[in-house]
């Protein structure tokens, strides 16, 4: 029998999100990835005695924000907690975070799968800061601490047990991972650490409604790689059942080379962390003015944008999803419509040569060299007639993309590829082709009216690519009919 017709796979998630403020949670030491061991730190962050931590106010907006897209309710009185759990990283030996007023309560997350949409259930959005990075090289008996990280605003978020399949668990990460960017509260780089996620695999007979023993599963920095340790918990955790064994309740760690989990401690070790509200810290009232402004300064998030390109631009779905996977292409194409109204011309350059060329390079669609507004002409020359799609793509676009500075009008020109429309010029190419092809002529007469193709190619090779088609084409349909 398949074990996964026997039992059900239940999931929790807690997405730990590291926000893009300049300075840390608690004090005015630089955030910024990538700097020597050691030296974003102070006296605050290394909890000197006296010191006093101070709320960076851009930590709860962003952290408003995030609820606010989630649908989440916004706790409008707050304290904070120390979690007494022992960080060898942390120089305090105790965390601040949110206990029992999270900033943000309830919400939910809506998720595409192969079955459809449907919403994941959130249990609380939260603050807390980061603890800093234990060292550990080959061959060394001590161990190195670097605290830059210590103190780093992070905001988590956490699911209910409401994802039954690994691949929910990866369309939540994936939404989670397009709304912090959107928002721009977060890079949502896994592999850099600044988007980490946790989670909790169990499984419980089908039917049954008590959830079996949960496991916790960390070390993942992929949204691949926390499916793969989902469905290798479900496969362990089924197994040991089957074999009249007990799932242990425990944390776990997840090797990316072989797949597999491997046991970290058990959970009873950290049942107790010891809550308590912190006295340094006063509390934090939001206020309805604050509230309102923050909503005021909410971007278009993925879904509404998407929702737009379908209803608004008449876009295929399918268009629509593609434009707003990230946030860098939805503003790009936001920018060429601006100033085009052929919005599904809009649609196919951002998804045809510009994607090419962003994706041939490893960029992203703010460093694509050519302004909207340059893609907008583009789609305008093609529209009046002036220069065919292929002729704009292949050699325009190319030449436009060696001198940026240039309009698309200024390198057709030089190109000199702009279509000839003239009947008048366009009248001895196309009896040329028909005198050099009796025979093609016959087939077509014969009803073979498909042949015109080849007449076409031939006009356009003669032409080098600068006859009008529609031109070309009545030229060639009159002429062959008197022939």
């Amino acid at each position: 029998m398949n074990l996964r017709d026997k039992y059900t796979l239940v999931i929790g998630l807690e997405v730990h999100a590291q926000l893009l403020t300049k300075s840390k949670i608690y004090a005015s030491d630089s955030t910024a990835f990538g700097s020597q061991p050691n030296t974003n730190i102070s006296v605050i962050t290394l909890a000197h005695p006296g010191t006093l931590p101070k709320l960076n106010k851009k930590v709860a907006e962003f952290a408003i924000k995030m609820g606010l897209a989630c649908h989440s309710d916004i706790a409008r009185f707050q304290i904070f907690d120390r979690k007494n759990y022992f960080y060898p990283d942390l120089p305090k030996g105790y965390q601040l975070t949110q206990d029992r007023t999270p900033i943000c309560k309830g919400g939910y997350v809506t998720i595409t799968t192969k079955e459809g949409d449907r919403n994941v259930k959130l249990n609380r959005i939260h603050i807390e800061e980061d603890a800093g990075k234990s060292i550990h090289l080959e061959n060394e008996d001590d161990t190195l601490i670097d605290l830059n990280r210590a103190g780093v605003p992070l905001i988590e978020i956490v699911s209910e047990p409401d994802m039954n399949a690994a691949e929910e668990a990866g369309a939540f990460l994936t939404e989670v991972r397009k709304l912090v960017k959107y928002l721009d509260i977060c890079d949502g780089n896994m592999e850099e650490g600044s988007l980490r996620c946790d989670a909790n695999v169990s499984v419980m007979l089908k039917g049954s409604t008590v959830l079996g023993k949960k496991v916790e599963v960390k070390n993942m920095n992929s949204i691949r790689n926390v499916q793969r340790a989902i469905d290798h918990e479900f496969d362990r955790q089924t197994a040991l059942l089957e074999k009249g064994g007990v799932v242990i309740s425990e944390t776990r760690t997840f090797n990316a080379d072989n797949g597999k989990t491997y046991g970290m401690r058990t959970k009873e070790e950290l049942n107790d962390y010891r809550y308590f509200p912190d006295p340094d810290l006063s509390p934090m009232e939001v206020s309805e003015a604050w509230l309102k402004d923050i909503q005021r300064s909410m971007p278009a998030l993925p879904r509404e944008l998407a929702q737009k390109y379908v209803t608004e631009y008449g876009l295929p779905e399918y268009d629509a999803l593609v434009l707003t996977d990230s946030k860098d292409v939805a503003t790009y194409f936001e920018s060429i419509v601006k100033t085009t109204k052929n919005f599904k011309a809009a649609s196919n350059w951002v998804m045809g040569p510009v994607k090419s060329y962003l994706n041939e390079l490893g960029l992203s669609a703010d460093e694509f060299p050519l302004a909207a507004s340059i893609i907008a002409e583009l789609i305008a020359l093609i529209d009046e007639g002036k220069i065919s799609y292929t002729i704009a793509t292949q050699r325009v676009f190319t030449e436009l993309l060696k001198s940026p500075g240039k309009s698309a009008s200024e390198v057709a020109h030089q190109l000199n590829v702009f279509q000839e429309s003239n009947q008048d010029s366009l009248l001895p190419i196309v009896e040329e082709v028909i005198k050099e092809f009796p025979l093609k002529v016959e087939e077509y007469q014969n009803g073979k009216k498909g042949i015109i193709s080849m007449f076409m190619g031939e006009v356009m090779k003669r032409s080098k690519g600068k006859a009008d088609p529609k031109v070309a084409t009545q030229l060639l349909t009159e002429k062959l009919k008197k022939v």
